[in-house]
């Protein structure tokens, strides 16, 4: 078995705390949990409400993909983390699933939690897999 590859990219999301933008072994990655942060300013404000934050931490969950040669049509699964679960669910969806084929949406977990780092609403990770080589 190989060894893990740990990702750090450069000129990703800038890390909210001491972790890998992702960690990959044998066609498997696992992706952190991303914010929703401006990679290209990190320290201006979160946009406003749960929708325009969904669509923050989703392009930031594709700016680490693109990295690593990939998309989201590689993601397996997505846990995602609301602090206002019933207020927020149905708006958070309604972006989330923009993101997405109708007939390709990863397996999904959505969780209530009491907070966030850096003040968000919403966090989602992800799990995504390489396509096998062929031959």
């Amino acid at each position: 078995m190989t060894d893990p590859i740990f990702h750090v990219i450069a000129d990703g999301p800038r890390p909210v705390a001491p972790f890998s933008h992702a960690v990959e072994q044998g066609g498997w990655i696992l992706l952190t949990g991303q914010m929703p942060t401006d990679p290209a300013a990190p320290d201006a404000p979160l946009p406003e409400g749960i929708a325009a934050q969904t669509r923050r931490v989703m392009d930031n969950l594709e700016v680490v993909l693109k990295s690593l040669g990939l998309d989201l049509s590689h993601v397996l699964q997505c846990r995602c983390y609301l602090t206002a679960f019933d207020r927020h669910f149905a708006e958070f969806n309604a972006a989330y699933q923009s993101y997405f084929p109708a007939d390709r949406r990863p397996a999904r977990t959505t969780i209530g939690v009491t907070a966030l780092a850096v003040g968000a609403l919403v966090e989602i990770d992800c799990v995504a897999k390489r396509p096998d080589k062929a031959g």
